[in-house]
């Protein structure tokens, strides 16, 4: 089974459960590894209530020591961050990965300006803005953060979609430049499981997503975005199906963070 490297504390204040119990429910599921990647956070605070704070730095390394003491010799726990991509972000990104040794920084877009598209309470945004700008501007910023070089797991590809709005037509206008983007800069991408809880019913990215990236060699993991502890592992095997279909026959292994795909050490599926 592969490692599950995109789960959450409730530091975010939207995810629930004890260290002791997401390393419990890890080990059952079978995962090779359990990673913990919760919101980093982000200047100015509060910048907004779904992230840790600055201040809570000291908490999360805490966090993450129960889980590795729970787990000593049993399975392997990977640390890390999901780092949002904003305009102008690179120094506070610089700041955050020297703040702990880290296995892997994950990067994500759930920004485009100061809309935090993907949250439920604003959802009603969408319907003053067109679905083809906002596409448009979402993969755009996607690029952006897959050339920057500065993360090894890119978050959930297609979020943009979490609502069920999609342009018309062949989206391969969208996906092709940021394809050519994460193929050129070397990271890894996810299948995020979670997409198929949310109204999209569809795990984040797409087949077609997926088909063009490994077609172009992009190393891939297999990821729940686990808010609680059963969530940890949830629906890998379907994944896992989805990704070979696709055409993969191996997941990526974080261990310190690693200097482009070449150097990434990988796990068959």
């Amino acid at each position: 089974m592969p490692a599950d490297y995109h789960t959450h504390t409730p530091l975010c204040r939207h995810a629930r459960g004890e260290p002791e119990e997401f390393v419990e429910r890890a080990i059952a599921a079978g995962v090779s590894e359990y990673g913990i990647s919760d919101h980093a956070p982000q200047r100015p605070e509060p910048y907004d209530d779904w992230r840790m704070l600055e201040a809570e730095l000291p908490d999360y390394f805490a966090w993450i020591e129960r889980a590795r003491v729970r787990a000593a010799g049993r399975i392997p726990v990977r640390i890390g961050m999901e780092v949002d991509w904003l305009e102008g972000c690179e120094a506070w990104v610089e700041h955050l990965s020297g703040l702990a040794e880290w296995d892997y920084l994950i990067g994500s877009v759930h920004y485009l300006g100061s809309w935090d598209f993907d949250n439920p309470s604003r959802i009603s945004m969408w319907e003053q803005r067109g679905v083809e700008e906002v596409w448009a501007e979402y993969w755009k910023s996607y690029g952006k953060m897959a050339a920057s070089g500065m993360f090894d797991l890119l978050g959930h590809p297609d979020l943009v979609k979490k609502f069920g709005h999609r342009p018309a037509g062949d989206l391969r206008r969208y996906y092709d430049p940021v394809i050519e983007a994460i193929a050129t800069c070397g990271c890894a991408i996810e299948i995020n499981t979670a997409g198929w809880h949310k109204p999209c019913a569809e795990a984040y990215p797409s087949r077609e997503f997926l088909d063009l990236a490994c077609e172009a060699g992009i190393p891939l993991a297999i990821s729940s975005d686990a808010h609680a502890p059963e969530e940890v592992g949830r629906d890998f095997g379907r994944a896992i199906e989805m990704a070979k279909a696709a055409g993969w026959r191996e997941t990526v292994i974080f261990d310190r963070r690693s200097a482009g795909s070449a150097s990434l050490p990988v796990k068959r599926l």
